[in-house]
């Protein structure tokens, strides 16, 4: 391959997310909603990545995340980098850190959770943001991000 060469076309307003594992591009295409968007969107995966080993890609044009999508994509993929693109330029960039507490988003895991036999939002407290373990505010078990499900 070309060393200057471009993956995927540039755009000319809207978001890129790049760093996502390899293996979880689809999921946060999925949690973003990004099936149902009018607008064109390009995935990419299995890119090289000195940091990643295979990094995927994804690119949305006239699309601009709000926080409360940013922060889900965190549960994911946490230490994705977000670049907002205008007039093909790169007006800002951002990493992708998951917040202190995450609303609405993910699912306990202990059936006996009253989140799981009530009709209400679960509240998770992130513990330890490195390993990614969470603690569900109503029965305070413990759980990895990566064994969670997503609401």
């Amino acid at each position: 391959m070309e060393k200057n060469k471009r993956l995927v076309a540039a755009i000319e307003n809207g978001t890129v997310i790049d760093h996502i594992p390899s293996e979880k591009t689809y999921q946060v295409a999925d949690l973003l909603g990004l099936r149902n968007l009018d607008t064109p969107v390009t995935i990419g995966y299995n890119y090289p990545s000195k940091k990643l080993g295979k990094k995927g890609l994804i690119k949305v044009e006239d699309k601009f995340f709000t926080n409360e999508e940013i922060s889900r994509l965190s549960v994911v993929a946490p230490n994705v980098v977000l670049s907002v693109i205008r007039d093909y330029e790169v007006v800002e960039k951002k990493r992708v850190e998951t917040p202190n507490t995450i609303k609405g988003i993910i699912k306990c895991n202990n059936p006996k959770c009253v989140t799981n036999n009530e009709p209400m939002e679960t509240v998770f407290h992130v513990i330890d943001k490195e390993n990614g373990i969470v603690r569900c505010h109503y029965c305070d078990k413990e759980q990895l991000m990566d064994d969670v499900k997503l609401v």
